[in-house]
């Protein structure tokens, strides 16, 4: 029962931070991210929120993260507005290199067939 509410939470936390990344944060260093997935813990006080971006450039990764913690306040006001739970969870934001990888080991099997 309560890991079904917290795989709903997470779904429900992923929708929302999207819609107010779309809507409402106009900040130019979040434009472009993609959300990947959300872990909330089990008491349902914090969730870390994943998250990837199109370039590979460090320089751009880092400018993304500090966009992203500077309107964590606002996104987690907002999700306390359009969620209706006891206590709003902290959030955390962490790139997902996942995305990444899978797109080095893609270049890798093409570069595999190119060579046979």
């Amino acid at each position: 029962m309560a890991h079904y509410r917290v795989g709903r939470l997470e779904q429900e936390i992923q929708r929302e931070v999207n819609d107010i990344l779309l809507k409402r944060i106009r900040d130019p260093r979040v434009q472009g991210v993609t959300l990947t997935g959300v872990e909330v813990t089990g008491d349902l006080q914090q969730a870390t929120i994943y998250y990837s971006i199109l370039s590979d450039d460090k320089k751009d990764e880092d400018t993304t993260q500090k966009g992203l913690e500077k309107a964590s306040g606002l996104i987690r006001g907002e999700l306390g507005s359009r969620l209706s739970i006891y206590k709003t969870p902290e959030i955390k934001f962490e790139l997902d290199t996942s995305v990444q990888y899978g797109d080095k080991i893609d270049r890798l099997i093409n570069k595999l067939k190119q060579q046979d």
